[in-house]
């Protein structure tokens, strides 16, 4: 023992590499100027629509028709955004109120059939219950509008077409998917001497859960409500077609489509009435992406 920590002690060091810094600390690979071309291609085929968004919402009907992409200082108005936010035919306004009642009725749903799903499947070995897995996780390649029609045939022969629990309904079935795999990924990782102390302590399957793991699932659970708050908010096909105009109902997306196409011609109400729909969505997407980022990789290693 006393000759190796000589030997290691006798050990000739590495010099630190050019700049000061130690061998191994820099990949040393070129960077390559397509990444960036290809980078700055993106930002701006990603920027240019949001930017004709927000400088069109305030301008006159003649400005946007002849410089859509100018900036006339002198010429931006607030009376479009007001005249959209208390216009009687179409208020953006007031489909905020259905649309985030939609939003937090199937958020609270979801996690409520998700969590005990996901744990029930994560916590089981079963050759079954891995099958049963993979059947939700099929969910998530099938695209939503192609099921619409099957599903309007479904709500009717069950009673519930053209109405808000139809809806509510449709939508929880298509947040399950993605919830539940997120949910049982992330469950694996917490230990399973956490469920055996519980059962030592006498608490039952569905105590263990909502009283100890749920707890820990915060991260994940974060991230399955911001995914589903904006897939929702931002879903119009279900909504349209789900709900006619007949039910009295507009969310945010359907309100707008029902304002466009009654003032085509108009693009001072197009615009206003755009930028209040996507802003909400976006400035909460900007806020919680962090949380997006941790809950999709808290789960990916064991620690």
């Amino acid at each position: 023992m006393v000759v190796l920590e000589a030997k290691v002690r006798d050990r000739p060091q590495a010099a630190p590499a050019k700049g000061g810094k130690a061998p191994g600390t820099e990949r040393g690979e070129p960077r390559s100027p397509g990444r960036w071309v290809l980078l700055g291609v993106l930002f701006v085929i990603m920027i240019v629509p949001v930017y004709l968004l927000v400088v069109n919402a305030f301008k006159s009907q003649q400005d946007i028709l002849d410089n859509p992409f100018s900036i006339p200082l002198s010429g931006l108005t607030f009376e479009h955004m007001s005249a959209a936010v208390s216009s009687p035919q179409f208020n953006v306004i007031d489909g905020y109120g259905f649309t985030l009642f939609l939003v937090v009725l199937v958020d609270v749903l979801c996690i409520l059939l998700a969590g005990p799903a996901a744990y029930a499947i994560a916590r089981s070995l079963k050759r079954r219950t891995q099958l049963v897995l993979l059947y939700f996780l099929a969910g998530t390649f099938i695209p939503g509008a192609a099921v619409i029609i099957p599903v309007i045939y479904v709500l009717r022969e069950i009673g519930l077409a053209n109405t808000v629990t139809g809806l509510v309904a449709h939508d929880v079935a298509s947040t399950l998917p993605v919830s539940i795999f997120l949910f049982v990924g992330f469950i694996r990782t917490i230990p399973v001497d956490i469920d055996h102390a519980a059962t030592i302590d006498g608490a039952g399957r569905f105590r263990t859960f909502w009283a100890i793991i749920f707890p820990l699932m915060r991260p994940a659970v974060v991230t399955v409500l911001i995914l589903n708050s904006i897939g929702i908010w931002n879903d119009f096909v279900s909504p349209q077609i789900l709900l006619s105009p007949s039910s009295g109902h507009y969310t945010v997306t359907t309100a707008v489509y029902a304002g466009i196409s009654q003032y085509s011609t108009d693009l001072t109400k197009v615009f206003p009435n755009l930028l209040l729909a996507i802003a909400p969505v976006v400035i909460f997407f900007i806020y919680m992406q962090r949380h997006i980022i941790s809950g999709l990789t808290v789960g990916a290693v064991k620690g």
